[in-house]
């Protein structure tokens, strides 16, 4: 009792010591009324609604099976499209390629199919045309094709590679590969350890850098300073030198990252995590210039009406927008 007597005591003191004394039933009130009456009502305002998504240009549908890539053939003037139609790891035979006409037509829903006129496809993804010759990547190698004709040509071995990824093509004719360095286990993705940056000279194939700090190297783009890389596995892109080394190092938005190509003097980048297409600079910011695209793959870019051409890998679409 009397420590429950000091500590009443205690607190009371406490109470007058650091604060008015406690105001009187009628005063509090009288108090209260007075703030009410002197305080402004608050308006809360709804939050805007979301923006609708873009409007494509042009759509594509009708018969895609998980389009992964897109092409702009400038000599041409068409698209080309990868389908993987099955699981991107499965050796199954099942992939072909699309080409589409830039006003909207499906020219030929499966201009290379698997399993007919000695083609070959597994799980194709990125595309890249050199010197008249289609390059494409499927798995663990690259197959070539007659860029005009599509018949096969060969194809190029890459030792140990799991998920051959990206193509780019370079102004002095090599081509350089991703491979991304995955496996499936049930519904998710593993990484291997195979991360790599492979360069085809000659019809020959060397790593330009192999690590699993490359961060599952997806999309490439190459110019006259080296060979440029985004990464699924994080929100980076970079560039690799001709020793391999990582340089200007810059973090984007989000990750997930997929497709890269160039617009002028900036690049554009899709992003699974983002649902959009980044804008920026090597070493600066990026920001969305097109949001609320879910799962957009490794884009392409039309360079003769300025539209960046958009897979759209889990709708079986293929879109392009207008961009600037």
């Amino acid at each position: 009792m009397l420590r429950s007597s000091l500590l009443t005591l205690t607190l009371s003191s406490v109470l007058v010591a650091c604060g008015p004394k406690t105001p009187t039933a009628a005063s509090a009130s009288a108090t209260a009324s007075a703030a009410a009456s002197s305080t402004p009502t608050a308006s809360v305002s709804a939050a805007p609604p979301a923006p609708p998504p873009p409007t494509p240009a042009v759509r594509f549908t009708g018969g895609f099976a998980t389009p992964e890539s897109v092409l702009y053939d400038e000599a041409a003037d068409r698209y080309l499209v990868s389908n993987i139609q099955g699981k991107p790891v499965d050796v199954d035979g099942n992939g072909f390629v699309s080409e589409l006409a830039p006003d909207g037509k499906i020219t030929s829903l499966k201009w290379l199919e698997s399993g007919k006129n000695g083609v070959t496809l597994n799980a194709p993804k990125g595309m890249a045309l050199a010197k008249g010759v289609l390059y494409v990547a499927d798995l663990d190698r690259v197959r070539t094709f007659d860029g005009k004709t599509g018949a096969p040509k060969g194809e190029i071995l890459l030792p140990d590679a799991t998920f051959a990824n990206d193509v780019a093509a370079g102004p002095d004719g090599k081509i350089y590969v991703s491979d991304s360095g995955m496996k499936m286990e049930g519904g998710d993705f593993k990484g291997t350890g195979s991360d790599a940056v492979w360069v085809v000279d000659n019809g020959k194939a060397r790593p330009l850098a192999k690590s699993p700090d490359l961060g599952r190297p997806n999309g490439l783009f190459v110019d006259d300073k080296g060979v440029l890389v985004v990464t699924f596995a994080a929100n980076e892109l970079f560039r690799l030198d001709d020793k391999g080394a990582r340089t200007d190092v810059t973090k984007l938005p989000k990750g997930s990252l997929d497709g890269i190509v160039a617009l002028g003097d900036a690049l554009l980048v899709s992003s699974w995590e983002a649902s959009a297409i980044f804008k920026g600079k090597l070493g600066g910011s990026f920001e969305p210039v097109l949001s609320q695209l879910k799962a957009p793959a490794d884009i392409g870019l039309d360079t003769k009406r300025s539209r960046v051409l958009v897979p759209r890998f889990l709708e079986d679409a293929v879109e392009a927008y207008d961009v600037k």
